[in-house]
């Protein structure tokens, strides 16, 4: 008899959700998740995250650390569209946790049913192209209406793997909706002066951002995503931006500064270095403060612009 409760101790500690476990092991590969994450599980989630937001997020190193972490995983969430391809698989296949793997309930792509934009026509990718997504850009949680889309998925696997902490986590979703809707309404008023604006980007990163509030890219500095300026590039960028009075240059936080500031010299423009993800800076501490900051720095751009 005794055997026999030891054993079953043992399948109930494996099972973990099919016999209640209340307190849901989450690791993300971003910072932007791992906030999404924790405004909806709330008390009944413990995330941790792989990416620092003022890290390249597609750039990542597979520590063993890492794997330590993910050994340890109910849930490991991914950006997905190919994001993490350098490191996600070596981490998974690192930790040995069967609960985690592609396919188990225990690995989340959240970007299922995300509107999708800059997916190639063509199937024939090679590294000619630069950093090019088959699947279509992964940045696409810089367009809140998508983080809607995210946050739903969340709270559906959440709710799977923890059925009697649906409710919570239902309700958890519909405040985090409720304060998203709000927040637009705001961001949209912010932005309506600047809708057909054109502006210079560093990577494209931007695009879902750009599309969300109406603005224009006209140009950007790497001469292909991934691929660092070069002089040649860069003066053709400076003849675009001077012949379309473009006096925005948005890059992100982790990007040599320095093309930037030089196209900025020869053209009077104005260099706005911004996170692109949860942690990049102090001031974005959750998704809500990271897009208050992207916003507010580049109305106040703008508007410098304007005065000029």
């Amino acid at each position: 008899m005794r055997k026999i409760i030891i054993l079953l101790t043992l399948l109930l500690g494996l099972s973990g959700f099919a016999y209640g476990k209340d307190m849901i092991n989450v690791l993300t590969t971003t910072e932007d998740l791992k906030s999404i994450t924790e405004a909806i599980g709330g008390a009944k989630v413990k995330v941790d995250s792989l990416a620092r937001g003022y890290q390249d997020p597609h750039f990542v190193a597979a520590k063993p650390s890492f794997m330590m972490k993910a050994k340890n995983a109910d849930l490991f969430m991914v950006i997905g569209l190919e994001l993490e391809i350098g490191y996600e698989e070596l981490i998974i296949n690192g930790s040995r946790n069967q609960r985690i793997r592609i396919g188990q309930q225990g690995y989340l792509d959240v970007s299922e049913g995300v509107n999708l934009l800059e997916v190639p026509i063509t199937t024939k990718i090679d590294r000619s192209m630069g950093d090019v997504h088959p699947m279509g850009n992964p940045h696409y949680w810089l367009d809140p209406e998508n983080v809607k889309v995210v946050a739903y998925n969340i709270a559906k696997r959440l709710s799977e793997l923890s059925p009697g902490n649906a409710p919570y986590f239902q309700e958890n979703l519909a405040s985090f909706n409720k304060k998203m809707d709000e927040k637009m309404a705001e961001w949209n008023k912010k932005m309506e002066p600047f809708k057909g604006r054109k502006i210079a980007i560093y990577h494209r990163s931007w695009p879902y951002f750009v599309d969300r509030f109406g603005l224009v890219v006209a140009c950007e500095l790497e001469p292909k995503p991934g691929i660092p300026p070069s002089p040649t590039h860069l003066k053709e960028v400076i003849d675009i931006m001077k012949r379309d009075k473009v006096g925005v240059i948005l890059m992100e936080v982790f990007y040599d500064e320095k093309p930037a500031q030089f196209v900025a010299g020869q053209t009077g423009a104005k260099v706005i270095v911004v996170p692109n993800s949860v942690g990049g800076t102090k001031d974005a501490n959750d998704y809500f403060s990271l897009m208050d900051t992207i916003i507010n720095k580049l109305a106040d751009a703008f508007n410098s612009a304007d005065k000029r």
